[in-house]
């Protein structure tokens, strides 16, 4: 009896206790690479050497250790995405908000632990456009012992969205800044770095997926481009779709998906039951609302069966290939289809905890608009008009990136002159949203924060506008997951729309599609102390402006208060 206590005890200390997790190490050297794509090869940021970055993965429970090494020219940063970071803000990412960047030459331990969260995540770049090449998948685990809400897979399998640019994506960027005008857009998708056969000279750069007939597969999406939302299909296949933003869904089969930038979307694939003397292509291409250029190209991947051990040998090349058939262009109302397919599994083991009562309701404008052309000796700009240059706000302020990080601004009590804590709960001046716009486009600017007490209740209603064109606008909140209690097109109607609200299984997730002319509704509860930035995630409306920052107060209690920043937390 004395041997087995002992044996008990022992055990306790020495092995590791699956419910709290573990600690896991990883190290992203981040360094210039040469990289050939579309017969064009360039020197690029990337993550130890590789395009896309490595896969982390942990459990749910685990604590990550991860430390990001700069050998770059560029300043860095690196934002786990989706990630909640409770009370661990300093770790959160976005350049200026949460963190001065990584410097060339030095490095920071991103310190954070994953609660409640399991699924498929990523990390990207956040400062600049530098996220076009710096990017890659974060799968978590289940905690061990614990089973997915649906069959286990065969094999799991990450698929992650980009875009190749020939040009460097830096260089796009300044030069936008700088006339006013649109961005150059990208030469090509790609999934998982690879472009595929649709485009020229791109045939050995494909991403295959061989499979096995009668078995079933996990592909987990991530839509990592910059600016485009892409429809994903695969020829004369069905898949179900399981999860979305590292949440769990009610199942359902569809034979297209619809992921926006920053959004996440497990699939399960379930393979002919019998090898089908064909290869199908997967292939996507963007679903694009504006009235701007974009990449009007198509990304395609092959999925390719494995042939019987026993049957005669063909080849590969010789099989018919069949192509699916994506949704048009600009087909918003598949679109909102699909977005309200979405919804959360909302079991006993996984519920759905919406705030049912709401201590604060905001109400802001999302969409494009211009400000006065600031070139110097009479130069005219590239904008919707040779006098003015594009922009983008929020509620009509084009957010100015400040030059000291908010979090620590906030957290030395030295804000003043850095930030304004006063962003307008509704729009300053209300109009008609979505029909004539007002002849005034002007955006104003400025550092303006919501500040938010601990453990607020926020209802969001994020409303589009059709000035300079009614355009989708996927919305990611840092630091939170929140639910979309309802989506219209139109205004809002204050007094109509609220009664249609889902609050019994509504989507629960990180990133949120705005319909074109129309608007979404979400709620979150405000229990993460922090600054947590929010912008749209086509990253040529975050660098105009659409973008804001809500500031969550400490509690009470010491559990409910931003831990002190580490002594490795990057200086200006």
């Amino acid at each position: 009896m004395a041997v087995w206590l002992l044996f008990a005890v022992l055990s306790c200390v020495l092995l590791p206790d699956p419910v709290f997790g573990i600690t896991r190490h990883y190290t992203l050297e981040i360094k210039m690479h040469n990289v050939t794509r579309l017969c064009h090869t360039k020197s690029l940021v990337s993550v130890n050497g590789q395009f896309p970055g490595p896969k982390l993965i942990a459990r749910e429970g685990d604590q990550l250790l991860i430390k990001v090494v700069n050998h770059v020219p560029n300043n860095i940063s690196i934002h786990w995405h989706g990630i909640r970071q409770l009370r661990s803000g300093w770790a959160d990412g976005p350049a200026y908000i949460t963190q001065c960047p990584i410097q060339t030459g030095q490095s920071y331990v991103y310190n954070y632990t994953i609660v409640g969260q399991r699924g498929t995540l990523f990390y990207h770049a956040h400062i600049s456009w530098l996220r076009a090449t710096v990017y890659g998948p974060i799968i978590i685990l289940p905690k061990r012992g614990v089973l997915y809400p649906f069959p286990k897979p065969h094999k799991e399998v990450p698929m992650i969205f980009g875009e190749w640019f020939n040009a460097d994506p830096e260089a796009i960027i300044r030069q936008a800044t700088k006339t006013g005008g649109g961005p150059n857009v990208s030469d090509a998708y790609t999934i998982n770095g690879l472009p595929g056969p649709l485009y020229n000279c791109s045939a050995k750069d494909t991403f295959r997926l061989r499979v096995k007939p009668g078995k079933t597969y996990l592909l987990r999406l991530i839509n990592a481009a910059l600016n485009d939302e892409l429809f994903f299909s695969i020829a004369n296949h069905t898949v179900t779709v399981v999860e979305a933003d590292a949440i769990y869904v009610k199942p359902f089969e569809t034979d297209t998906v619809l992921i926006a930038p920053g959004q996440t979307t497990n699939l399960l694939l379930k393979t002919k039951p019998s090898y089908p003397s064909a290869s199908f292509l997967m292939t996507a291409r963007p679903y694009a609302t504006g009235q701007g250029t974009f990449d009007n190209s198509t990304v395609a991947g092959v999925l390719e069966y494995e042939q019987p051990k026993h049957a005669r040998r063909s080849s590969i090349k010789n099989l018919p290939l069949f192509t699916p058939v994506l949704p048009a262009l600009n087909d918003t109302n598949f679109a909102a289809k699909f977005s309200n397919k979405l919804r959360s599994l909302n079991s006993k083991r996984f519920p759905a905890n919406v705030p049912l009562k709401v201590d604060r309701k905001f109400f802001f404008t999302v969409g494009l608009g211009t400000t006065p052309c600031n070139h110097k000796n009479n130069q005219t700009c590239q904008g919707p008009t040779n006098t003015t240059m594009f922009a983008a706000s929020i509620s009509n302020i084009s957010f100015t990136m400040p030059t000291k990080a908010l979090l620590q601004s906030h957290y030395s009590g030295q804000s003043n002159g850095v930030y304004s804590p006063n962003f307008p709960w509704n729009p300053v001046v209300p109009f008609n949203y979505t029909g004539t716009p007002p002849n005034n486009t002007m955006v104003s600017t400025g550092t303006n924060v919501m500040v938010l007490r601990y453990n607020t209740s926020v209802e969001l209603v994020m409303q589009d506008t059709s000035i300079l064109g009614a355009e989708s606008h996927p919305l990611h909140l840092h630091g939170f997951n929140f639910f979309v209690v309802g989506q219209g097109f139109g205004n809002f109607d204050p007094n109509k729309d609220p009664k249609n609200f889902n609050l019994v299984d509504p989507i629960e997730r990180n990133t949120v599609g705005v319909p074109s002319g129309g608007w979404a509704a979400i709620r979150f509860l405000a229990d993460n102390p922090g600054v947590w930035f929010m912008h749209c995630h086509l990253e040529v409306h975050t660098s105009w402006g659409l973008r804001m920052a809500w500031l969550v107060l400490d509690g009470d209690k010491p559990d409910q208060k931003l831990l002190p920043p580490p002594a490795d937390l990057p200086k200006c």
